[in-house]
């Protein structure tokens, strides 16, 4: 099988560069659908229309209903349709990016992502996540191609909520253990091949960033102020994850979050703290030395992801969801299947229960220390 690397057309990321959208649409279509949430243009939509009446391209606003589903897919394209919208652009977070990007796919127009947060890896990807209503994991729908701009304005994801941006290193985390699982078994990844040695650097260079910059990061964000740590940790989270991800694979960390969804206490839960604890159960069931497994849990801890169920909202999960949560992440369909073993909903049942038990050992510890 073919080695394959795909990637959004233009990234930039840069502090103002929300300002420059308009500039930007008018080399790609004549009519936008902005997708943006009610509170998101509150904040920044005053910015975005400015940007718009400077370009030779005009812009038609629309409110994200809250999921990334058919229903809302279907009804966004109908407004593309119906207005003559030639270029869709998402504003926000995750959903609004999938969403965006699904209806930029049906309605065969460019897409540009927008994210005013880097919680998710998301934004580059040819790939949307689908839910159900209810929120639940429905499928992956894999377009026909990446966005056609990434813009990342740095000064509004520094004011975003701390949490966002750690969400989006839990996230990230997943980026390199997945892609390395995936090499190792020669797994097919999102772009349709084998994992290239360009897109396992960029993983690795996503771990590292994270383990060297993360704290850092998150000290800054806390202070209110937008370091050199805290562009690097974007970078991470957003370009070298998505690239990460979407060419060198998926595997346990994101079949375990696609799991978790069955348990409506996560739900208040974002994506990529699910995902941070799927990374631990993952390396659990790979067996890792304990060494690393501690780093690793460690340095959750000190960033502020959950690493144990009862952070997640789940304390009171009886052994019977919990393997209803490992079926769900087993399914045909999902990415538990790239391991380089066997797996079953068995063995992820247990090292779901040894993840939670080694975060809460770990957890204890600090405690005692202190």
């Amino acid at each position: 099988m073919a080695k394959v690397l795909i990637s959004p057309s233009k990234y930039v990321q840069g502090a103002g560069e929300m300002k420059n959208i308009g500039a930007y649409a008018e080399k790609s279509g004549k009519k936008a659908l902005v997708l943006i949430s009610e509170g998101g243009d509150r904040r920044f939509g005053a910015m975005i229309r400015g940007s718009f009446e400077k370009s030779e391209c005009t812009a038609e606003f629309d409110y994200f209903n809250g999921e990334c589903c058919n229903s809302e897919i279907d009804r966004l394209t109908g407004i593309v349709k119906e207005k003559g919208c030639d270029l869709v652009i998402g504003v926000g977070g995750g959903k609004i990016f999938d969403t965006a990007k699904a209806v930029a796919y049906y309605a065969g127009t460019p897409v540009f992502i927008c994210p005013t947060i880097a919680s998710t890896d998301a934004p580059c990807s040819a790939l949307s996540v689908i839910y159900t209503e209810n929120g639940v994991f429905e499928k992956y729908l894999f377009l026909s191609s990446n966005p056609n701009l990434v813009l990342m304005d740095t000064d509004i994801i520094a004011k975003s909520p701390v949490r966002l941006t750690v969400a989006g290193m839990g996230d990230a985390l997943a980026t390199y253990f997945e892609a390395r699982a995936c090499q190792r078994s020669g797994a097919t990844s999102c772009a349709g091949g084998i994992t290239t040695e360009a897109a396992m650097a960029l993983a690795k260079l996503c771990f590292d960033t994270l383990m060297s910059e993360g704290v850092k990061a998150k000290v800054a964000l806390e202070a209110g102020v937008c370091t050199q740590a805290v562009e690097k940790v974007i970078e991470a989270n957003t370009l070298l994850s998505g690239i990460g991800f979407e060419s060198a694979g998926l595997a346990g960390a994101h079949a375990v979050h696609n799991g978790l969804t069955v348990l409506s206490e996560c739900h208040h839960m974002y994506h990529g703290e699910k995902v941070a604890f799927g990374t631990i159960t993952q390396l659990v069931l790979e067996n890792i030395p304990r060494e690393e497994l501690e780093d690793i849990i460690g340095w959750c801890m000190e960033v502020g992801l959950p690493v144990t169920l009862s952070e997640l909202g789940a304390e009171n999960a009886s052994d019977e969801q919990l393997m209803e949560v490992a079926r769900a992440a087993c399914a045909d369909t999902d990415t538990f299947h790239n391991m380089p073993f066997e797996v079953t909903p068995e063995t992820v049942f247990a090292a779901i229960k040894a993840a939670d038990a080694y975060g809460a050992y770990m957890k204890r510890g600090v405690a005692d220390a202190e």
